[in-house]
């Protein structure tokens, strides 16, 4: 279909605004904003290096961490920055946890700073699902996936309204979505309460929606060939026969 006349002169405006915005340019606006680099702590037994010079080679870092860049190729720019003092704020300051909390603060911004006439009112639902990445032979992760067939990983994402990230995690190809699905609404550490959580014919399972009736959200599933799935209300069960109810294919 042709791009709609409305779309076309968007972009235009914005490129009028912000000709020459890069990816970098708004991570360093949204560390200005947000401060999410003080949430670095170094694993060091003290600091020697100025507050101003670690955030500029945190901001330098997570770019070249973030767009699968690498620290090598950052370094090369005109920045003044070199490779290894690149590596050592890599190997002191970003870990899984600083990570978390940096992701943590900047998804609550966004939650508190939207606008409510074009992104709506605060949700309290998010989808999740996930996607295989290829990955090496040696990573202790990696496996071979039956459906996408080639070796690799999944990372399993939890996306609010709007396409805000509010969670995600690595898992091997044969461990189960359920499990992951769970974890990412019981930690996604975001200021955001989740009521309700979609996901696919894989999210989710009778063992799913009993753990999730009792944590206190529901579970919102996309049923593959809903044509064959035999759906009953509980107000029903007293009428279905017993042999019905231990089919695999009854939902409730």
């Amino acid at each position: 279909m042709p791009e709609p006349v409305d779309l076309s002169r968007l972009k235009a405006e914005i490129m009028k605004r912000w000709p020459m915005t890069s990816l970098l340019d708004i991570l360093k606006e949204a560390d200005l904003r947000v401060n999410f680099t003080d949430l670095f702590k170094t694993a060091a037994s003290r600091e020697v290096i100025s507050k101003d010079l670690i955030q500029k080679r945190l901001i330098l870092c997570l770019y070249g961490l973030g767009t699968n860049a690498g620290l090598k190729r950052v370094s090369n720019g005109e920045h003044g920055e070199k490779y290894k003092d690149l590596l050592y704020i890599r190997r002191k300051y970003i870990d899984k946890d600083n990570l978390r909390n940096a992701i943590a603060e900047i998804v609550n911004a966004i939650l508190r700073n939207k606008m409510t006439d074009i992104c709506g009112e605060g949700t309290t639902s998010c989808a999740s699902d996930s996607k295989k990445f290829g990955a090496w032979d040696q990573n202790l992760m990696t496996e071979w996936h039956i459906r996408y067939r080639g070796r690799g990983v999944m990372i399993y994402w939890h996306v609010a309204k709007h396409s805000t990230c509010i969670y995600s995690q690595l898992k091997s190809c044969s461990s189960s979505e359920v499990a992951s699905m769970i974890e990412g609404v019981l930690k996604h550490c975001t200021s955001m309460e989740v009521e309700k959580n979609y996901v696919d014919s894989h999210g989710q399972s009778e063992v799913a929606f009993a753990f999730c009736h009792l944590l206190g959200f529901q579970l919102m599933p996309r049923l593959k060939a809903i044509h064959s799935q035999k759906l009953f209300k509980l107000d029903m069960m007293e009428r279905i026969p017993i042999d019905e109810v231990k089919s695999e294919n009854v939902y409730f």
